[in-house]
């Protein structure tokens, strides 16, 4: 049984040395024993007491500042010469006896264990500075000697609770979690050491195990500096596992003391008084084969035999998942041998139809490697037509930048020197284009914005494989880059033409455009219910005016109250037509003033009572009378028996002077003779301002145009069929700009990416230049093979076992 655990811990030593020495950590997890203790807890003695040499580093404060895994190999005393590379003799010791070798000074042996310990300092102070910090890089120390067993030791720094001199302050938290790193390994035995003059619960060591191993599975408890407990107690209780129970017990060691290791006591002398201690004391004899160094040293090589023959099932799974994972890796990287101009071709055509099916299958949303995380791709595509581009046409206000002084100028330019009877169609033209250009701002955005997702969507299609080859990468890019540009601009252009092509022709008879009429009812019934609603506002507030004097000091109706405490049960029409005829009429409409109160009451209810055929304008009869009673009378010409008072504002105004019609002017010598000298001076000093005042001159005092009735309805008229018309071109916009851009930017390069890529770059003079490998991609791939090797080794030699 000792050989065949002496076998099984060779191999755990030479995976060790594999892993080690290739991947530089210990990713397989194997079996070893972990030193852990709090500082001058004893437990460099301990090592140097189961080695038989005095060989680690001391000193004040933390000495220990990097993990030093251990390896006691034992080796018979006839050691041939031939194995000594590089001997460092010491005159005292035998040749061939003991020694030493550091796995990062390879190839030479150490003899002289006081070298030994110096290497260890130098290399300690180079990896982890001279300021007594730690380092997590571990020292790879093995002994061969014939007085030592076979183990695999981790010696960790000392825990500690307060920095001293120019020590890390945060040094215990680094301790500690280096520390945990290496016992939370379900593969590790845990060597508690812990000083006997110290109540055991304090101990730091048990603390830290029982948090990783709270069952004290895999802890080994070593009581130390039991010669220096205080005459009259002992630890018996605790060694017999009373105290604090653990499955592979207890252990007490005597070390040397300071004075032994000041006078260079050797060691086996060292060992021989800890022997005679525990069979000499009186509580201590009892279970003296179970205390001291030697049954400590026999006790772990026993346990680490067992744990490692436990453990090798565990181990060698993994080793499996772990050949998987890295062949998988590699595959990963590719073949990197490629000999042949045919081969090379061969690869070069599978690398470009990868990209250009990777391309295509990100636009049409069937790649494989879709992501859940944010829209990419075609979605996003769809994004930028539906969201993007709708949005920002439905945003667009289409007689927002249109002021009623420009619509006004624009009817007047558009009659010339003539008077118009109606609302001139070379105004509506004139206004409605410059309107739908608003549109193309918004349309060349849009292509601009799917032209930029799909270089997003060229520069992600790149996998792992091609990687490998940076220029190929790069050449694959620039060749699709190039392709998509050359369909911007047509794209462009035809999304140009669409405005163009809108503005060209303004189609009046559009099923859904609004048409004169029906616009004319829709502004009459605006302007109709704001005057009633206006009339309602104005009644509730006298009636409030009322209640609050009522509320006041009580004292005689004014005339003024009689009056409107007569007119508070009158209906707010018949209030409004009185009040109307008391001012002459002047601020009615025109439909209004010609139709008496009969009039006002059809005012008040024309938008409720107008029927859908007026409003939607097939049946013209009604729209028209409508239309022409509002500017001609209810006979299509001028009221009769309408004087000049109620004719002065149904034609359009210039600064608040009547322009006058052609029958007007026929009577005007007559009306001229009739009037006063002061009147016919007033009208000669009005047109006198005119002709004197600015073009675009003509306000009121607020700033804004002074219109006249008629004016403002025109105004409100031509907005109407403007927003009309608009929204019909809008429609057609948003509708034929994504299909255009589908057909002659998207789909055109889904449909020719392939052969574009091909005709370009497969060319036998670049497939050389094409295939250049990454130097990073190179090194991995080196790494990657390495480290499956040697998984290959590592379960060959398990398998010698297994």
């Amino acid at each position: 049984m000792a050989a065949l655990g002496d076998d099984l811990l060779a191999i755990v030593n030479k995976l060790q040395d594999l892993v080690f020495n290739t991947i530089g950590n210990d990713s397989l997890d194997l079996p070893q024993i972990v030193v852990v203790g709090s500082q001058s807890a004893g437990k460099s003695s301990v090592l140097e007491n189961i080695v038989g040499r005095d060989f680690l580093p001391r000193g004040s404060g933390i000495v220990t500042r990097r993990p030093l895994i251990l390896q006691l190999i034992n080796v018979p005393e006839d050691e041939p010469d031939d194995a000594v590379h590089v001997s460092y003799r010491n005159p005292n010791q035998t040749a061939h006896s003991e020694w030493a070798e550091f796995h990062h000074i390879p190839n030479r042996r150490f003899n002289d264990f006081g070298d030994v310990k110096r290497e260890i300092e130098n290399e300690t102070s180079r990896v982890a500075g001279t300021n007594k910090g730690i380092n997590r890089q571990p020292i790879n120390l093995k002994i061969f000697s014939p007085h030592v067993l076979n183990l695999t030791l981790v010696d960790l720094p000392g825990l500690t609770k307060v920095p001293i001199g120019d020590q890390p302050t945060d040094i215990e938290k680094q301790t500690r979690n280096l520390i945990s790193e290496y016992i939370a390994k379900p593969n590790s035995i845990i060597l508690a050491v812990s000083p006997a003059n110290v109540d055991i619960v304090n101990s730091e060591a048990l603390k830290l195990a029982r948090y990783v191993d709270p069952l004290g599975r895999r802890t080994i408890g070593v009581l130390t500096k039991v010669d220096l407990m205080d005459h009259g107690t002992n630890a018996l209780d605790l060694l017999s596992g009373r105290v604090y129970p653990l499955k592979l017990g207890w252990i007490g060691v005597v070390n040397r003391s300071q004075q032994d290791i000041q006078g260079n006591k050797p060691m086996d002398e060292a060992l021989k008084s800890e022997a005679d201690f525990f069979k000499h004391h009186p509580a201590y004899r009892n279970i003296a084969s179970r205390c001291g160094t030697q049954f400590l040293a026999r006790t772990l090589n026993t346990t680490l035999m067992a744990h490692i023959r436990d453990r090798l099932p565990d181990i060698k799974a993994r080793l499996n998942t772990l050949m998987g994972q890295t062949q998988q890796e590699l595959a990963s990287y590719g073949d990197m041998h490629f000999s042949g101009k045919e081969h090379r071709g061969s690869l070069i055509l599978q690398l470009m139809t990868r990209f250009a099916t990777s391309f295509i299958s990100s636009i049409d949303g069937t790649s494989t490697e879709i992501s859940t995380k944010e829209l990419c791709g075609g979605a996003r595509i769809y994004y930028i037509f539906n969201s993007v581009f709708g949005s920002s046409l439905d945003t667009i206000d289409p007689t927002s930048n249109l002021t009623a002084l420009d619509i006004r100028t624009a009817i007047r330019n558009s009659t010339g020197p003539r008077p118009s009877l109606f609302v001139p169609e070379m105004a509506f033209d004139l206004l409605v284009k410059p309107q739908i250009k608003l549109l193309e701002i918004p349309s060349q955005r849009c292509v601009e914005l799917v032209y930029e997702e799909l270089i997003k969507i060229c520069h992600t299609c790149g996998s792992t494989e091609l990687s490998r080859f940076p220029r190929l990468q790069a050449k694959l890019i620039e060749v699709v880059s190039d392709l998509l540009r050359e369909r911007l601009g047509p794209a462009s252009n035809y999304v140009e033409s669409l405005i163009s092509i809108q503005r060209a022709y303004i189609n009046t008879n559009h099923p859904n455009f609004l048409g004169a009429a029906a616009a004319m009812s829709h502004v009459v019934s605006n302007k109709q219910e704001k005057e009633r609603k206006r009339l309602i506002q104005e009644e509730r507030e006298r009636r409030e005016r009322r209640r609050m004097k009522e509320l006041g000091a009580n004292g005689t109706d004014t005339p003024l109250e009689e009056e409107e405490e007569a007119t508070a049960t009158e209906k707010p029409e018949t209030v409004a037509i009185r009040k109307a005829a008391g001012k002459g009429a002047r601020s009615l409409s025109p439909a209004i003033r010609e139709g008496g109160p009969g009039g006002i009451a059809a005012a008040l209810n024309g938008a409720r009572s107008a029927s859908p055929s007026r409003l939607n304008g097939p049946a013209l009869g009604g729209a028209k009378d409508s239309f022409l009673n509002y500017f001609f009378g209810k006979d299509g010409a001028i009221v009769p028996g309408a004087g000049p008072s109620h004719n002065a504002n149904i034609g359009r105004h210039v600064s608040q002077a009547s322009e006058p019609t052609f029958s007007q002017s026929i009577r005007r010598p007559e009306e001229k003779a009739l009037r006063s000298p002061i009147q016919t001076m007033r009208a000669d000093e009005d047109i006198m301002d005119y002709a004197k005042a600015p073009k675009g001159a003509d306000f009121g005092n607020g700033g804004e145009p002074a219109m006249t009735d008629r004016e403002a309805m025109e105004t409100e008229l031509i907005r109407a069929l403007i927003s009309s018309y608009f929204n019909i071109v809008r429609e057609s916009i948003a509708d034929q700009v994504p299909k255009a851009i589908m057909h002659l930017l998207v789909n055109h390069c889904k449909d020719v990416v392939q052969n574009r890529l091909v005709s370009e770059l497969y060319k036998e003079s670049l497939f050389e230049e094409l295939l250049y490998e990454d130097d990073g991609v190179k090194k991995e791939r080196e790494k990657c093979e390495k480290l499956l090797q040697t998984y290959r080794e590592a379960a060959k030699i398990i398998g010698e076992v297994i």
